[in-house]
């Protein structure tokens, strides 16, 4: 599997001046609140957000050096994003992100909606900050479809009567939106052409989508020491994702024990085996394949070099995860 480390060669050092930034950023004036923060941004995340970000900004400025807006733009798209995780470990009760105990566990629920709120109030002074209308509707829609997202995974909560296509749209404002609306802003920046911004904004709509789809595949093939939460949480709270909707169509058995939401001994087990046994995971391959084809198509707007190539190897490290 390609590692990420060579994967962002390109920005590898704008990637280590974005973690020192962070937590200047953040620079909170309340002790738990930096340590919240502190812990936040030394979790271990892949950065592959803001790393988008910075590719997508040099891949657009080929001869020219990227602008300080460009780096702000990547530093907010990773505070947005670490916002939404406080948020989802709060609603999910989770224990464990990335095997690191989660701000809710460590200190309690109460703090972490505020330091998701902080992340969230401190993201969106920046981005009015760059004075540039337009990014600060593309990143302030992210921040809405966030809401969006979860809200509608509250509702559909053990609900088997939820439609592929509704999975596919809670991705999109729970994954996608951030990786697309950010890809463009960094090209609106760069002050390319409308039919480029478009291109790359479809770029990440794709991988954003294809990157939800095997983190969900993960959630039921991958052991917990990978994942860093148990294997087949998902499916436990009640957030069914493409490889439990294929599953239910070969099997009905699956919804009856969903809609009892598990309640009877071995419910859990046996749900998870009828959906390994399923052809569940194999199409929900083919779509995340499917996906990463379309996002490489949408990169061919670019001029060649090394950032260009990267974001191209990104579709790839995604799928790697799964094969």
């Amino acid at each position: 599997m390609i590692s990420t480390t060579s994967l962002f060669a390109p920005v590898e050092t704008d990637l280590r001046l974005l973690s020192e930034n962070l937590k200047k950023l953040v620079g909170a004036r309340h002790p738990i609140l930096a340590a919240a923060a502190e812990h936040l941004f030394d979790a271990g995340g892949k950065r592959i957000r803001p790393a988008i970000v910075l590719l997508v900004s040099k891949a657009t400025m080929l001869d020219q050096e990227i602008t300080s807006r460009h780096r702000r733009l990547a530093e907010i798209t990773e505070m947005i994003h670490t916002a939404s995780l406080v948020h989802d470990d709060v609603v999910d009760e989770a224990e464990l992100r990335r095997n690191v105990p989660t701000v809710n566990s460590l200190f309690d629920n109460r703090i972490a909606v505020l330091a998701g709120d902080f992340l969230f109030a401190q993201s969106s002074w920046y981005l009015a900050n760059l004075d540039n209308l337009e990014v600060v509707k593309l990143l302030s829609e992210v921040i809405r479809d966030f809401a969006e997202g979860e809200i509608q995974q509250g509702i559909n909560q053990f609900d088997t009567g939820i439609t592929l296509d509704a999975y596919l749209e809670k991705s999109y404002y729970k994954t996608a939106s951030l990786m697309a609306n950010s890809a463009k802003a960094a090209s609106v920046l760069s002050d390319v052409g409308r039919d480029i911004t478009e291109h790359l904004y479809n770029y990440g709509r794709y991988l954003g989508l294809a990157f939800q789809i095997v983190d969900d595949i993960l959630d039921f093939t991958s052991p917990t020491e990978v994942l860093g939460k148990p294997a087949g949480s998902d499916l436990a709270s009640g957030n069914i994702t493409a490889p439990a909707l294929y599953a239910m169509e070969e099997n009905p058995y699956l919804e009856v024990l969903i809609e009892r939401e598990f309640s009877e001994d071995g419910d859990l087990e046996k749900a998870l085996n009828l959906v390994m046994e399923s052809n569940g995971i194999e199409r929900s391959r083919e779509l995340a394949s499917n996906y990463s084809q379309l996002a490489l198509q949408n990169l061919k707007c670019l001029q060649p070099s090394p950032s260009g190539q990267a974001l191209q190897d990104i579709v790839d490290y995604n799928l790697s995860r799964i094969y």
